[in-house]
């Protein structure tokens, strides 16, 4: 009996491409992705088709589910260990894809407008210009990790993106909401710039050693 309790276990097989890229963490980003082209239609339908702003809440539903998909294909992949090479590439890509998106659609149907686009153009051109440093960075084999500052502003993000989703809708339901939205959008336009700023400060100097290189 001794020698069975202190006999090695086998190793566990190694999991298939299959099932690694079919996890349940990965499904739901998957799912982020394929809410992308769902909530712009229901913005387009609803603004260019005149379907109405009912239309706007189905929008906020689609948003709401994948935005919260976003916190648990992180937390179930590392609870349950099953983080991957595709999760970890889709993962950022997805989320940059939902908020870019939704606020492309809202400015064209004029929820954001004036001044205020200046805040969703902050906000896309750092994303460009941080996806294009860590493209270089990675044929450095350097990683950039995402900082704390930087998760809190893609919350903000989706928050600010969410109200504003609502709108016309959520005004009629609740004075304010667009307002609120558009408020949350300059605050995370200004912690998109400083995160911004702060990657690229973390990754200047291996621009300044590609180049002496």
């Amino acid at each position: 009996m001794a020698d069975a309790a202190t006999r090695p276990t086998a190793p566990r097989p190694a999991p298939s491409a299959r099932s690694v890229a079919f996890s349940v963490p990965n499904l739901l980003t998957y799912s982020r992705c394929a809410a992308v082209p769902l909530v712009a239609a229901c913005l387009f339908w609803a603004d260019i088709l005149h379907g109405g702003v009912s239309l706007r809440w189905l929008a906020l539903g689609l948003f709401v589910a994948a935005a919260v998909t976003d916190f648990f294909d992180g937390y179930l992949a590392r609870a349950w260990s099953q983080q991957s090479a595709i999760g970890r590439m889709l993962d950022p890509i997805a989320d940059k894809l939902l908020v870019s998106t939704s606020l492309l659609m809202l400015a064209s149907d004029g929820t954001i407008r004036g001044w205020s686009l200046w805040a969703a153009v902050v906000i896309l051109c750092r994303e460009i210009l941080v996806s294009g440093l860590r493209e270089f960075l990675a044929e450095l084999h350097v990683s950039v990790p995402v900082s704390r500052l930087a998760k809190w502003k893609t919350t903000l993000q989706l928050i600010a993106v969410g109200f504003l989703l609502a709108g016309e809708a959520g005004d009629r339901l609740l004075p304010g909401v667009t307002f609120a939205g558009l408020t949350l959008l300059w605050i995370s336009a200004v912690l998109t710039l400083y995160t911004g700023y702060d990657y690229f400060r973390a990754g200047g100097r291996h621009l300044v050693q590609g180049d002496k290189a």
